[in-house]
């Protein structure tokens, strides 16, 4: 007989809630998922039982390790029968656990008409607020179990999750109030507003028309979950070494960290030295510009020369920074590249639509005979970052000394808030370009 059961803790309270919503969030690796689909169990001997599961996009349901994924260990093990292209999962009294998907905000219509006794999201904050509240108006079920909410997050200032959750949230910290964590509050809609209450007799004397709705918020970290601890002792290593930002929000739970001047950078965090060494690998990043040295406030185009040692060391060996028309900035790119050697990797970011298109195919013809990585830009300019950012907060990046110094100190302190970040995306791109595997092997680095 399988015996499957939450973990004692924060797991086991959240599932014994009995809140109409339930979300169960903070740091990341506290088991949030794997308590989503624990849940609706208890009511799969009901055959009319009907249980969806969410994701933003399907393709993170079907993500190696994703949901469906953990379904199949704790589904199959109890006799339900998958089907897969459906994303579907029947138990032998005819009740279903399914996984559905609104990527785009239109998509909440595509589930008008349907009836979920059990609605689960995993990742609240990625869905929208009208996605939200649209899916709580299919939550309805003639099963005879009451229907019900509950919800997986990780913590995120900007989200409106935040809002939802921020009695349960210490507004000087940002870490969870562990003596509200689990306590049920009531609310009601008037209009787009939330009118919230301790107790139900409070709201439903004031909006008799309405039906109050509890909601609770439990929260979690990652010591919470023994058998990752147990399994994989250098999870939590990995959440310590992400950027400042990253590592408040999913090692530590902040709800109220934000990128801001001083959390990706700091002069102390940089050790400035004569020179790099001989033996390295070496990329130069650029961020392009086309605006006109006469302007005198435009964008920068930006070179910034990266190398790694053997050791993993990175040296900032350069930084090469002006402004001038199209045709100049392409001169210059390839001079560059000329006087830096056909050894150094030449990283291009390419701007969306044809026009980046076009620029990129004409670098890459004049720049024949040398190595080039050419790629979409993507995700905003702090996730860029942050790979970066973690490597010099650790100390792991030296610049050598040079005139261009100051300003780039200047730029990188200010960031994201500064008023140029060229030197940013600069930097970040050639760093990005040492970890293509396609010039990576031990023997084509040294």
């Amino acid at each position: 007989m399988t015996d499957i059961k939450p973990q004692k803790g924060p797991q086991e309270s959240f599932l014994a809630n009995a809140a109409d919503i339930a979300i169960y969030g903070g740091a990341a690796g506290g088991g949030k998922s794997f308590a989503l689909l624990l849940e609706p169990l208890r009511h799969v001997d009901t055959s009319a039982f009907r249980a969806v599961v969410f994701r933003r996009t399907s393709k993170q349901i079907r993500n190696e390790g994703g949901l469906w994924d953990a379904s199949r260990q704790v589904y199959g093990a109890l006799g339900a029968i998958a089907k897969e292209t459906d994303l579907l999962w029947r138990f032998p009294s005819g009740a279903t656990i399914s996984f559905g998907s609104m990527e785009h905000e239109k998509n909440r219509y595509d589930w008008q008409g349907t009836e979920i006794t059990y609605l689960a999201f995993d990742e609240l904050t990625h869905f929208t607020r009208a996605q939200f509240f649209y899916l709580l108006s299919r939550n309805r079920s003639l099963s005879g179990i009451r229907p019900y909410v509950r919800a997986s997050c990780n913590p995120d200032a900007d989200s409106w999750v935040a809002d939802l959750v921020r009695w349960w949230i210490d507004p000087e910290t940002g870490y969870a109030l562990q003596e509200r964590s689990g306590k049920i509050r009531w609310f009601v809609r008037d209009g787009e507003d939330l009118i919230w209450a301790d107790d139900r007799e409070d709201l439903a004397e004031d909006y008799p028309d309405q039906q109050p709705k509890s909601l609770t918020f439990v929260a979690a970290s990652i010591e919470d979950n023994r058998f990752l601890m147990e399994k994989d002792a250098g999870y939590r290593a990995n959440l310590a070494a992400l950027d400042r930002v990253e590592r408040e929000r999913l090692l530590h739970g902040n709800w109220k960290i934000r990128p801001e001047a001083g959390l990706y950078f700091r002069r102390a965090w940089f050790d400035v030295r004569q020179a790099a060494p001989v033996l390295a690998k070496t990329a130069r990043g650029w961020d392009l510009a086309a605006t006109a040295e006469a302007a005198g406030n435009g964008d920068w185009t930006v070179g910034a020369r990266i190398s790694r040692d053997k050791a993993g060391h990175y040296y900032i060996e350069h930084v090469e920074r002006f402004r001038g028309s199209p045709g100049e900035v392409e001169r210059r790119i390839c001079n560059l590249a000329r006087q830096d050697g056909t050894a150094v990797i030449v990283a291009l970011p390419q701007d969306p639509g044809q026009a980046g298109k076009a620029q990129i195919s004409v670098l890459t013809r004049r720049l024949s005979g040398f190595r080039i990585i050419a790629k979409p830009v993507s995700g905003s300019k702090t996730t860029r970052a942050a790979p970066f950012s973690a490597q010099v907060e650790a100390g792991n990046v030296t610049l050598v000394k040079g005139d261009w110094n100051e300003a780039f100190l200047n730029e990188l302190t200010a960031f994201p808030s500064g008023k140029n970040d060229d030197q940013v995306d600069a930097v970040v791109e050639a760093f990005n370009a040492l970890q293509d595997k396609r010039f990576t092997s031990q023997q084509e680095m040294y």
